[in-house]
């Protein structure tokens, strides 16, 4: 074969190609916001919802960003984007459950942070709505599902929410218009090595 022929063929394969997308291009016609769930027992949730928040400020979006469960160590991410006026960033857990101990304090920070949250959601002014490690607070039931569920469903139309955490609730996920499940194939700290700042931190 010759890198002519070569070249044809690959040239046709791409020209099909290009059909099928411009054509599903074409057929996505809805312009509004989405509901992202970040889930599963991988690396990468918050992660990806913060890569999301960079994204939407880029775009002039006011963005605010609550954090449930985690509270207790200081992040890259906060520290970061606690820089820009046009979002709002809170912390509102007590740490890990493990570490708390205290059932009744991780609900009252729960609800706390949920209700930061839900104001957050009924406000057109906001682009995007984080809830970071949502999920685990739903897990745990330390925030009711049918009230996150109904906030979800009623926010501004042109607004985006993005919920992580392992453990996403089916009902969630039945609603969000895009999941993601991460899987863990390999993690450092299964090897004894400890969190690292621009990593985990």
């Amino acid at each position: 074969m010759t890198d002519d022929s070569a070249q044809e063929r690959h040239r046709r394969r791409m020209q099909r190609q290009k059909e099928l997308v411009d054509a599903r291009i074409a057929r996505a016609d809805q312009d509004c916001g989405v509901l992202v769930v970040n889930t599963g027992n991988g690396k990468g949730k918050s992660s990806s919802a913060f890569g999301m928040v960079a994204r939407a400020m880029g775009h002039g979006m006011k963005v605010a960003v609550v954090q449930f469960i985690k509270g207790s160590f200081a992040t890259g991410e906060e520290a970061f984007f606690r820089r820009f006026p046009e979002l709002e960033y809170h912390v509102m857990g007590e740490g890990f459950t493990w570490e708390t101990q205290d059932a009744e304090a991780d609900r009252r920070a729960a609800m706390a942070a949920w209700e930061k949250a839900a104001a957050f959601l009924a406000d057109p002014a906001f682009g995007m709505v984080v809830m970071d490690e949502l999920n685990i607070a739903l897990k745990l039931r330390l925030v009711p599902l049918d009230v996150v569920l109904d906030a979800l469903q009623n926010r501004p139309i042109h607004q985006h929410a993005v919920v992580t955490g392992r453990a996403a609730p089916a009902e969630l996920i039945e609603i969000a218009d895009t999941v993601t499940e991460m899987r863990p194939l390999k993690h450092a700290f299964d090897a004894g090595i400890m969190a690292q700042k621009g990593v985990e931190l």
